[in-house]
């Protein structure tokens, strides 16, 4: 099988696509969509899909792996602004702009979906549902960039690292994988760096969550041992709900 058949698999057959294509599409609408794809081979781990000053040409999702987002300040150091699962399409903040005002690396092998935004804007006008997803993803992203410049001026560190697995439970939950049993694709530097902590205060953390047998941690595996203590250390019982 040659590469460029390889890694091909249509929007309808893929398992992510309830997460990523409007469930009121109809399969004409679909296939349009699905036409309208770019699809490569994986991203290796730590190569960026695209950088900082980029021009903007098209948004992405993740088919499989893990996306990290970030800048790069004046003295070169480095802000992760999000991270981005199976399903979740990353790039958005470009559009106002034309161009890429963060960067993108993957965190481990990565597969990804290409859209071509000029694309996108010819599809909205014919499939009407493709609009209204866009806006509520352009809305989501919103909202996750303001509940987390709450949670940095407001919460504690355990509080922090509470949300942060608890929010990752929910979205793995979201495409029918264990709430309770997940990988953190990403290293602990990246997630004291996205949520303003010292790497020791995040190991730290880790380390007396797992005493405690709130959680079990082995490298990048977590078992949530104890969702409702979590949910109380991250004073957000209301926020995440299996």
């Amino acid at each position: 099988m040659s590469d460029s058949h390889k890694y091909v698999v249509s929007c309808q057959a893929c398992s992510l696509n309830a997460l990523c294509v409007p469930h009121s599409l109809t399969e004409e609408e679909i296939e349009l969509v699905d036409a309208t794809v770019k699809r490569s081979k994986p991203v290796q781990r730590n190569k960026t899909v695209f950088e900082s000053g980029d021009a903007f040409s098209s948004l992405y999702a993740v088919r499989s792996g893990a996306i990290k987002t970030y800048s790069v300040d004046e003295d070169g150091e480095e802000h992760v602004i999000g991270f981005y699962l199976p399903g979740e399409m990353f790039g958005m903040d470009a559009i106002s702009r034309n161009v890429h005002i963060s960067s993108a690396k993957a965190l481990e092998t990565t597969a990804i979906c290409e859209i071509p935004y000029n694309r996108l804007e010819e599809l909205s006008a014919k499939v009407h549902n493709l609009q209204s997803h866009m806006y509520r993803l352009l809305s989501r992203e919103i909202a996750d960039d303001q509940d987390l410049q709450l949670m940095l001026s407001k919460k504690t560190a355990e509080e922090r690292i509470g949300n942060f697995l608890l929010n990752l439970s929910h979205r793995y939950q979201m495409r029918r994988l264990s709430p309770t049993t997940f990988r953190l694709p990403m290293a602990r530097t990246d997630i004291g760096n996205y949520l303003g902590l010292a790497v020791e205060t995040v190991s730290r953390i880790f380390t007396r969550l797992q005493k405690n047998q709130i959680l079990k941690v082995d490298g990048k595996e977590v078992e949530i041992l104890d969702h409702n203590r979590l949910c109380e250390i991250a004073n957000a019982c209301h926020e995440h709900k299996h």
